[in-house]
């Protein structure tokens, strides 16, 4: 593992952790191999963050903490600001790349979802809606462009119910767009992917109408891939390129040199967690016959999982027809770990706890996996892509192991990494990744992918050409890392009929609180722990005890949760004797350099003027809490802006911050603040359009205020 380091550095001992100073004092973790064995801190180490609080290990606290902080406007983090595009009202995938990819962002949503608030909550959907706006039907043509250029992407028709790759207002690839798109199949694991992320999204929601709107989509959707499924052993035929993070996947080679199918694990995974969503959906939906129909796939396809796993417990990656297995730890041919479609089979519960451990078991085992505390997406290199079908020997350009989708780092995959590893109770797991990961946010290098297999000394897309801004990359699939951090802490399960907690609170932190709601339909909840291990022993929610009916869960029916509900879980049993490294989580760059803030330039002037008056008027208008959530949120990207321009960042961690890189940093604040602002004036001009009375109004407010 590399070490970290700076100019004027000191290693001191406290509490019997390495640490270090930099040059402007602040700590930051040694990363020298056996420096985190240290106890825990004492319980009585408290923490008072602004979205959490607790006791015990004020460390990890304050990277929980932090890494809420990537989901509100702040001068110190990359933060959701910097991926809204006002044109479309969604995000976008960052640093250039002008879309919203499914592999991509899928970490990132999925994770985020049960704390997302407005207005973040609806641009997720509106960015989903990307995909399903242009859903294939069997006649729409696919992406967007000049077609008379050979793009082969660009006159395809896929079949009813497909998803794709990336897609933006008025169009979409129906297939991975990289590579040999002739010989790639239709993006069924993505489309798969499509459906877990819309059903986490209506049953943490709960809203009828978009049940009632979404629903026949996705029903589509999974008659798509149900094409797909051999009646033989009810596994799914698809050919190359069809994987969540292809075109890694090259199915089967012929002697003539000609790929055909093969039986793809992460299909039937994303595909089973897509079921199991789809079954809790037509029991809100209260639709008997489909319930049936979904219910018996869901139960064939699970009743065929143990095909697609090693003797040791664990997934491969695919199956030919005549049974040989790829992704084989060990084999001599194809004999690699995949990491993804493990990684997702225990994160999304689609497996039990048996096959869970047995997963995380090879990977623990398997050192060349997470050379740099990041899970790759397999090791090592793998020699049945079609690029290379038959040898590991790749060359050069992006197909090099370790750069891309050969055993490259994604972040997108990483956040189902953690939770896994909150799943299994292995908080060092979580740490370090967590850590590494912040490091690389506070350097604003949110790379996808990171190269060199997670070292990422340079990295092909950010260092050079269109997908960097002076050195600054902040893209989607990274906000999974924090995103993820925070939602294993309870592990939530949306159902039809309430929400299942399953505490999974560090066991170093003895106390945690968390001052963020959790959503559930129209209900906000305040989550809390007395940690003392995963067995749950008591609940209260507004200071009644609640009945506890399984030590290994908490079920809250939603029809008794009042409006605002403060959940308090007290649990025991102990944590066992795993070690939590109790380094310090990456410094925090707002230091002020002086007590003034910064005047603001003057494109951003008129704008703070405009949306100040529009915050104080939506203040007084029933209804619009929607829109004054977007006004505070721009107003929060301008007074980043003010206050980042004040910051002493100090020289970084990985990539040194410059005077060069720190004006970049500053620039990309003023360009999301101008975003933001665009968004708003883009959505007020809509309202004057309105026949809606009261966007009408708000729309004259805002005229008024400009």
């Amino acid at each position: 593992m590399r070490k970290t380091t700076f100019n004027s550095v000191w290693v001191i001992a406290l509490a019997g952790v390495a640490l270090a100073l930099d040059s402007n004092d602040r700590l930051y973790a040694d990363e020298t191999p056996g420096a985190n064995a240290a106890p825990a801190p004492a319980a009585s180490s408290r923490y008072e963050g602004k979205y959490c609080k607790g006791a015990g290990d004020v460390g990890f606290l304050k990277l929980i903490d932090e890494s809420f902080a990537f989901f509100h406007a702040n001068p110190d983090l990359p933060n959701l600001t910097m991926l809204y595009k006002a044109d479309w009202d969604t995000f976008e995938e960052g640093a250039g790349w002008g879309a919203w990819w499914i592999q991509n962002s899928y970490g990132f949503s999925y994770a985020a979802t049960p704390f997302l608030s407005e207005p973040w909550s609806t641009t997720l959907q509106h960015s989903w809606d990307l995909f399903w706006n242009n859903q294939g039907d069997g006649r729409r043509m696919g992406l967007w462009g000049d077609h008379s250029n050979a793009n082969p992407l660009w006159d395809l028709v896929a079949p009813d119910g497909c998803l794709g790759d990336c897609a933006g207002p008025t169009g979409i690839a129906y297939r991975q767009g990289d590579g040999n798109v002739k010989i790639h199949d239709w993006f069924y694991e993505a489309t798969a992917a499509g459906v877990v992320m819309q059903a986490e999204i209506l049953l943490t929601h709960r809203d009828r109408k978009a049940i009632a709107y979404y629903l026949p989509k996705m029903e589509r959707a999974c008659d798509c891939i149900e094409k797909t499924r051999d009646p033989k052993n009810n596994l799914f035929l698809v050919g190359p390129a069809c994987n969540l993070l292809a075109p890694s996947y090259g199915g089967v080679k012929q002697p003539d040199g000609t790929f055909v199918k093969g039986y793809l694990a992460g299909l039937s995974i994303t595909y089973l967690a897509a079921l199991d969503r789809m079954v809790e959906l037509f029991k809100l939906d209260g639709d008997r016959e489909k319930l049936a129909e979904y219910e018996h796939r869901q139960k064939i396809t699970r009743e065929s999982l143990p095909l697609l796993l090693t003797p040791a417990g664990y997934f491969v990656k695919s199956l030919e027809p005549d049974g040989v297995k790829h992704g084989v730890v060990g084999q001599a041919k194809f004999g690699y770990l995949e990491g993804v479609a493990n990684a997702d089979a225990a994160a999304l519960r689609v497996v039990d706890d048996a096959t869970a451990r047995s997963i995380y078991k090879e990977i623990e085992d398997y050192p060349a996996i997470r050379p740099f505390d990041f899970l790759l997406v397999n090791a090592p290199g793998l020699d049945d892509t079609y690029w290379n079908y038959g040898s590991t020997n790749v060359g050069t350009g992006f197909t090099t192991f370790g750069d891309w989708v050969n055993g490259g780092v994604w972040g997108t995959v990483e956040g189902r990494a953690i939770l896994m590893y909150y799943r299994l109770g292995k908080f060092s797991d979580i740490r370090r990744s967590s850590e590494r990961a912040m490091k690389w946010a506070k350097d604003f290098r949110m790379d996808a992918p990171w190269s060199q297999r997670g070292e990422n000394t340079r990295n092909p897309w950010s260092d050079t050409g269109n997908n960097q801004v002076g050195g600054v990359a902040v893209m989607i699939d990274n906000f999974a890392i924090p995103a993820a951090t925070v939602r294993g802490l309870f592990d939530y399960d949306y159902r039809s009929d309430g929400l299942v907690l399953r505490p999974r609170v560090p066991a170093s932190i003895t106390e945690y609180v968390q001052k963020q709601p959790v959503f559930f339909g129209k209900k906000s909840l305040y989550l809390s722990c007395r940690n003392g291990g995963p067995k749950v022993k008591s609940v209260a929610v507004n200071g009644k005890a609640f009945k506890v009916e399984s030590t290994d869960e908490v079920f809250l029916p939603y029809d008794e949760l009042p409006i605002k509900a403060e959940i308090e879980i007290v649990t025991e049993g102990g944590w066992g004797t795993e070690p939590v490294p109790a380094v310090a989580s990456p410094a925090a760059a707002s230091n002020l350099a002086s007590g003034a803030q910064a005047e603001l330039p003057d494109s951003l002037k008129k704008p703070y003027a405009v949306l100040t008056v529009m915050d104080k008027s939506l203040a007084e208008e029933k209804g619009a809490e929607f829109e004054r959530a977007f006004v505070r949120e721009a107003l929060g990207a301008i007074q980043a802006w003010r206050e980042r321009s004040a910051i002493n960042p100090g020289p970084g961690y990985f990539r040194p911050i410059t005077p060069e890189r720190r004006a970049s940093i500053l620039k990309f604040y003023e360009r999301a603040a101008l975003e933001m602002y665009r968004g708003f004036a883009k959505r007020m001009t809509g309202y004057a359009q309105s026949t809606d009375p009261a966007k009408k109004h708000w729309a004259e407010l805002f005229q008024n205020a400009d």
